[in-house]
């Protein structure tokens, strides 16, 4: 990388003398290497940044601090303050160009900042991408064993960081700041630095988790149905709905409401008696025979209520050798792996035993105030986060939804678990809400990914952004849930994203923005395109590219296969570009953009499908991502044969008309729809079909 680091100042906060910047007393430096020392009233410090190669042939800086106060063996001590402990200035080489900042909005959710200047910095920047003439960079400020790291703004032309562990009195650290790669593209820089976290911490990336088989299928949640106004009887009536609508969903999600609680705090662990008066098992045995549904979940938070459990309650008494009291009075689940996990397995046994097959868990990033002045933040986090998936993985199957944990601590500090929530809620009476829901999702996802499967949150099928909605959950590559109120779920909105028995079409990783659209804001200039990739035959990748319009005014922009950065089929010279809202479509070169116009807050989508032999295989007419419908394809003299998961109106492209079509061996030419060498041919019945084209 050609980034350099030319200087770097420390400058301590302690509990007495407060703030206080350190003498730096020697520097050592090599090519690959610099090492700073120094010096301050009863306080020496060391900073060392290493740089070393990538996978990608890129390069990566680790940057290091290890500090030491003194420590009196019986007198008075002034250690580091629980506010802003420890703050390192860096003057870099080379200024970006561009940068969007992944900041803390609130305590548990990231959204971006299109900066240019290191002083516009957003308070608690988690992850930064930068624009360089040449290259990429991405800086990730770490959660290491006790303290975090986040960046902000500081003085012009110097970036800040800021280490924390909120907690008070600490005298010694040990821990790396941030982790800086720099690479040919932002996706590989990104990747490169979250490998490098994630191979420090011993733990598992995205690639290594097993995807829950159950979030393959449709859901729905309580949550925008009812809010926590929930019950028995509302839930039966939802079941009865969708039943009756033939809606295929597979699972069913209890959000807030159900729990025994008093003043913000749990004080029994079954469900509410007025609300659920014979508990869970008889109603979800009803509502399983009854539908489609073969999975009951519920909501919790992590400290079992928002504000713990209430002392001297029967759960508090059930789990008095697992809890934790802090400071200021707060009863929770003890904040380690094998304490806490005594906590979550009993309520996870006795939630099977009414018949819940997975979690939601919400409140992660409440650590740091449950925990503030009594553990560090970065230990509470990782011992929590042991100990409820340990419970989730004996009782629930590992079936998990994280929420509300986007803070560094806890995407750092889970031990496996595959499902992280990737925005804020959606808000279904916010006027401006899917503009800010689309932004957080689309650009969190650039480093979410790297970690967990994305969940971007429920929808309402009945909505006016009910088509935008369901285009964000077709690309989005994690799990689809919606949900609606009694009476207003539209089985036509649901349709597009799932087969006949509920499983989505999901795609391969979450949507990201396209390489042109990482550095500008799409809600004040151009469009944001969100792309994906998915199988669509013969070893083969089709690419989707969602498209936005944000910015209060008709805009256009061009599309192509390069907006798509892991579409890489270099032996591949033309593609199918189809627009799936107008049911058309035209070839074009793999290095080729054609452009696209949409009106104020429009939405488009876009398939690209590789062209082989002068044909073009779409899919399925009534799927946003057509290709995905498509489970095997083999071409040789007579033709093409395609299996297709599911019967419907099948579309590809041909350069020259057909002579013969089959489907399931029937003669289907003389049936054939065409319109501008695009064709449909169309199949009935309940399993999949067999296509020939010759």
């Amino acid at each position: 990388m050609r980034q350099r680091i030319l200087e770097m100042t420390l400058t301590i906060n302690r509990q007495k003398a407060g703030r206080q910047p350190l003498t730096l007393v020697s520097r050592e430096e090599t090519a690959d290497m610099l090492r700073l020392t120094y010096k301050g009233e009863s306080v020496c410090a060391v900073l060392t940044a290493e740089e070393s190669s990538t996978a990608n042939n890129g390069t990566i800086w680790k940057c290091s601090i290890a500090l030491q106060l003194q420590s009196e063996a019986f007198r008075e001590n002034d250690n580091l303050a629980a506010a802003a402990p420890v703050a390192v200035g860096i003057k870099f080489s080379v200024q970006p160009q561009r940068m969007t900042a992944l900041h803390l909005h609130r305590d548990w959710w990231t959204r971006p900042a299109f900066i240019q200047n290191f002083d516009e910095m957003p308070e608690r920047t988690q992850v930064l991408c930068m624009e360089y003439d040449a290259e990429y960079g991405c800086l990730l400020p770490m959660a290491g064993n006790a303290f975090k790291t986040m960046a902000k703004a500081g003085k012009p032309g110097e970036l800040t960081l800021e280490m924390t562990a909120y907690m008070g009195g600490i005298s010694k650290m040990d821990e790396t700041v941030f982790y800086l790669a720099g690479e040919a593209n932002i996706y590989a820089a990104v990747r490169s630095a979250f490998a490098a976290a994630l191979a420090q911490k011993g733990l598992p990336g995205k690639s290594q988790k097993e995807y829950p088989e159950m979030f393959e299928y449709l859901g729905w949640c309580s949550w925008d149905a009812f809010y926590t106004d929930i019950s028995e009887k509302k839930v039966r009536k939802k079941a009865d709905e969708l039943a009756e609508k033939q809606v295929p969903v597979r699972w069913f999600l209890m959000d807030d409401g159900w729990l025994s609680v008093r003043e913000q705090r749990l004080y029994h662990l079954m469900p509410e008696k007025e609300k659920f008066p014979d508990g869970f098992r008889s109603m979800i045995s009803a509502i399983k025979k009854r539908g489609s549904v073969d999975w009951f979940g519920v909501w919790h938070a992590l400290g079992g209520y928002w504000g713990g459990l209430e002392p001297d309650s029967d759960a508090a008494v059930q789990e008095r050798e697992h809890q934790y009291r802090t400071a200021d009075g707060k009863c929770l689940p003890y904040p380690s792996a094998e304490k806490g996990y005594g906590f979550y397995r009993d309520w996870y046994e006795a939630l099977r035993a009414e018949g819940i097959d997975f979690v939601k868990v919400d409140g992660q990033s409440a650590v740091k105030n449950y925990y503030e002045n009594n553990l560090p933040v970065c230990q509470a986090a990782r011992e929590t986060h042991r100990a409820l998936e340990g419970a989730a993985g004996a009782y629930m199957g590992g079936r998990l939804i994280n929420c509300m944990g986007m803070a560094m601590e806890n995407i750092l500090g889970r031990p496996g678990s595959a499902i992280s929530r990737n925005s804020d809620d959606f808000v279904p009476e916010s006027e401006n809400g899917f503009a800010e829901h689309l932004l957080q999702n689309g650009y969190n996802a650039v480093y979410h990914d790297e970690v967990y499967y994305c969940d971007w949150d429920m929808f309402w099928t009945h909505h006016r952004d009910a088509v935008k909605h369901g285009i964000l959950r077709a690309v989005s590559g994690g799990p689809v849930y919606f949900s609606d109120r009694i009476g207003d779920t539209d089985l036509a909105a649901v349709l597009p994203l799932v087969y006949r028995d509920g499983r989505i079409l999901r795609m391969d990783r979450a949507a990201k923005p396209s390489p042109d659209c990482i550095f500008h804001d799409p809600s004040k200039e151009g469009l944001l395109k969100l792309t994906n990739t998915a199988d669509c035959g013969m070893g083969r990748k089709g690419g989707a590219i969602a498209v936005f319009n944000l910015c209060g005014r008709a805009e256009r922009c061009d599309i192509g296969a390069e907006d798509i950065y892991d579409l890489s089929q270099e032996d591949l010279a033309e593609y199918y570009l189809y627009d799936v809202i107008g049911k058309c479509g035209r070839t074009i070169c793999r290095k080729e953009h054609s452009t696209v116009t949409l009106p104020a807050d429009g939405c488009g989508l876009y398939l690209l499908v590789p062209v082989i032999g002068g044909r073009a295989c779409v899919g399925l007419a009534d799927k946003y991502i057509a290709f995905h419908a498509i489970a095997e394809m083999m071409q040789n003299e007579a033709g093409m044969h395609i299996a297709a998961r599911e019967c419907g109106a099948f579309v590809f492209y041909q350069e020259q008309p057909p002579k013969r079509v089959l489907v399931n061996g029937i003669d289907v030419t003389d049936q054939i729809a065409a319109r501008d060498n695009l064709y449909t041919v169309c199949g009935e019945g309940a399993g999949g079909m067999l296509i020939t084209i010759e």
